[in-house]
């Protein structure tokens, strides 16, 4: 019996590192278009994802924060603003997910602020006491508190000329990535779309080459 429960133990270790290994061959990854106004080319604040020297995701889209897993990437597109064309705004690699309590205590500058104007600072909406804080506008807040993003490798586009290009080229390079001819985001992505390896890597690469110029 003792030596069937350790041939039992050792399938059981095998097929996870088999598991674990097949899951890091298979990169993946998503990109979603913020909600309206999130547009930092015209002044709006970075609240969530932040693309910090250690970028983070802790409360917007709950659904790709559950889904992803280390070494994924995530994307972002800028919401819609009248008269202002939209484009990917930047992506960073997965490398660890957390509960929001953690992420209070692992990430105090993290933690979101509202000034006097009103405006909001930080993407971890919770208090010291795992309280939701009344300025914060998400809703259905418990499914929010689980899968707190922190990545790695964060790419963004931070100067109004490399925004300006992203926004002349961000239309054509998903057109081309998911071989579509459509005319705007909404209807090559919708609210949001999973990525393969090999789309990760083109989007990757023409980031890279606007944030050369």
């Amino acid at each position: 019996m003792l030596n069937y429960q350790k041939i039992i133990l050792m399938l059981t270790n095998f097929f996870s590192i088999f598991e674990y290994t097949i899951k890091s061959c298979f990169m993946k990854g998503y990109i979603y278009t913020m909600f309206k106004g999130a547009d930092p080319s015209v002044g709006w604040n970075m609240t969530d994802p932040i693309y910090g020297k250690v970028p983070t995701m802790g409360a917007c889209m709950p659904n790709i924060r559950r889904f992803v897993e280390k070494g994924d990437f995530i994307f972002s597109i800028s919401g819609r603003v009248a008269t202002v064309k939209p484009h990917i705004v930047g992506g960073f690699q997965v490398d660890d997910k957390i509960n929001a309590l953690t992420a209070y205590e692992r990430f105090p500058g993290n933690r979101m602020t509202q000034n006097e104007e009103g405006a909001l600072a930080g993407n971890i909406i919770i208090d010291g006491e795992g309280n939701h804080l009344p300025y914060d506008y998400h809703d259905k807040f418990e499914k929010r508190l689980e899968n707190y993003v922190v990545g790695k490798n964060a790419l963004s586009f931070e100067t109004i000329e490399q925004m300006n290009l992203a926004k002349k080229e961000t239309i054509d390079i998903l057109n081309e990535i998911f071989h579509k001819k459509e005319e705007s985001v909404n209807k090559i992505i919708g609210r949001c779309r999973k990525l393969d390896e090999s789309q990760i890597k083109d989007l990757l690469a023409w980031m890279n080459k606007i944030k050369a110029i």
